[in-house]
């Protein structure tokens, strides 16, 4: 047997060189490079991933296969759109291959919409426009009430959309939400949508329908074609003109819309929406007690301090005892005084008045008289003496002239002294306590002799006696007596202005 009839048969090709995987990988990468430098593909766009260092990956597929894409980052500012989830677009690149995951891709370096494509640019020049009428401005949008009472929610009353905006709402904070429903795709969507937030805005408070504080324009995901009614140009101006405050939320997080632009807040999803517009209740509350701790915390805070200041302040102050010990010995002293000194002042009163009542006579009455004739004797005596003299003196023709004129004074003195008489008499006849008894009046006394000077004083039954001018006569008080009026405290007046001191 031969040596080759020994030797196991080979396979094809056993003898070619082998290759390593790097090898192969990057052969397959120059071949693919080079039959396929430079192409255009159609398909809709997939699985987008924007890197944190500026690349885009994706994937474009169509109903039967799928290819990987990158966007390097200095091509991405220059690319006609954005690749967005569902879009179908035409892009150009190179065809090359991913050695270490050992998959083919395309690195793009153009991107332009393929169905949508002219609709995306009315769209960029619609933008445009309305942000040069000033739609877009910050200023003109409205503050979300923080605790809206009524929640307008603009959507379609079949999805699931207005199931999670109503149990976001159910769940955070309990109020009334009135929704209005739409079709949200379709040619009539924008219409239905724009009509609905010119029909909330109508509402006037107190009617059948409550006004809402706050609207929802809310939509679930889906692609480009189907969130195009909500960039309407109408929809947009009715958006932007509505009095009541508006959130969108439209599509997903990536989803962007003419709608977005002019609603005073988007939300990234319906969900989203609905915490936006409204409060977690259970929050608040936890809010309120906590500030309520913490103004009894600071209020009791502040009357310590102030209670520890008015402590300290208090020891530089002398006590109560210091302050009112020697005022109190004062009145003390004074009200032990004041009895004995009371005493002393009536006893030195009643000796002035004892004194004064015994001078009270009578006699006092014509003393006046009698001293007016005595000094008319005695003003005639002298005057006697005095025309003896003169009559010495004088010579004869001068005696008459003197008389007459001594005569004159001594009547005009005279006249003077008579009239002074006479207002005595009138006065002491006003004072005579007997003079009305002769006009008809009568004095009553009491039964101790005291004089009655009104009839409250009388009681029904009480002897009294009536002095009459030429009498006295006993008489009986009949009848009920009128009612006393209130008693009021005597004040003993001094007699003269040179009272005593009291203390």
């Amino acid at each position: 047997m031969s040596l080759a009839e020994t030797l196991p048969e080979l396979p094809p090709g056993a003898n070619a060189k082998p290759y390593s995987v790097s090898e192969l990988a990057f052969a397959l990468k120059r071949t693919l490079e080079d039959a396929y430098g430079y192409v255009r593909l159609r398909g809709e766009v997939s699985k987008v991933t924007r890197h944190a260092s500026g690349h885009v990956y994706l994937t474009l597929k169509d109903e039967r296969a799928c290819i990987d894409g990158v966007v390097w980052k200095a091509a991405v500012r220059g690319l006609k759109a954005q690749p967005q989830q569902g879009l179908e677009v035409i892009v150009t690149g190179r065809i090359t291959t991913y050695p270490s995951g050992s998959r083919y891709q395309i690195v793009i370096e153009t991107l332009e919409p393929a169905g949508v494509g002219a609709l995306l640019a009315q769209l960029e020049r619609l933008k445009v426009k309305l942000q040069g009428e000033g739609l877009f401005e910050t200023g003109r949008k409205q503050r979300i009430p923080g605790m809206p009472l009524t929640v307008g929610v603009i959507t379609s009353p079949t999805g699931a959309v207005i199931r999670d905006v109503l149990h976001r709402i159910r769940d955070r904070w309990p109020c009334r939400v009135v929704v209005w429903p739409v079709v949200v795709q379709g040619d009539a969507a924008s219409g239905q949508v724009a009509a609905a937030v010119r029909g909330f805005n109508a509402l006037g408070p107190g009617g059948g329908v409550p006004r809402p504080d706050v609207i929802i324009v809310a939509r679930g995901g889906g692609s480009v074609e189907d969130l195009w009614p909500f960039n309407d140009e109408a929809l947009a101006r009715a958006v932007s003109a509505g009095a009541i405050p508006l959130i969108s939320a439209v599509g997903h997080e990536t989803d962007t819309t003419l709608i977005d632009f002019v609603s005073d807040l988007r939300a990234p999803t319906p969900t989203g929406a609905a915490e936006m517009a409204t409060p977690v209740l259970a929050e608040l509350k936890a809010a309120v007690s906590d500030l309520d701790r913490r103004m009894h915390r600071c209020g009791g805070h502040g009357v310590e301090k102030r209670r520890t200041q008015l402590l300290a302040a208090s020891r530089g102050l002398p006590g109560r005892d210091a302050l009112l010990g020697p005022a109190r010995q004062r009145f003390d002293g004074a009200a032990g005084r004041l009895k004995a000194a009371l005493a002393r002042n009536a006893a030195l009163h009643d000796r002035d008045l004892h004194g004064v009542a015994a001078r009270l006579q009578p006699a006092l009455l014509d003393r006046p008289r009698l001293l007016k004739a005595q000094r008319v004797s005695d003003l005639s005596a002298r005057m006697d003496r005095a025309a003896a003299r003169a009559g010495e003196r004088a010579a004869g023709a001068r005696l008459p002239q003197l008389g007459a004129r001594m005569e004159f004074a001594l009547g005009r003195r005279l006249q003077a002294a008579g009239e002074r008489l006479e207002r005595l008499e009138q006065l002491r006849c006003s004072l005579n306590p007997d003079r009305p008894l002769e006009l008809g009046f009568a004095r009553v006394h009491r039964s101790d002799g005291a004089l009655a000077r009104s009839g409250a004083e009388l009681e029904g039954g009480e002897a009294v006696r009536l002095h009459f001018k030429d009498g006295d006569r006993g008489a009986v008080i009949d009848g009920t007596p009128p009612p006393r009026p209130a008693a009021r405290p005597r004040t003993s007046r001094p007699a003269t202005s040179d009272q005593a001191e009291l203390f």
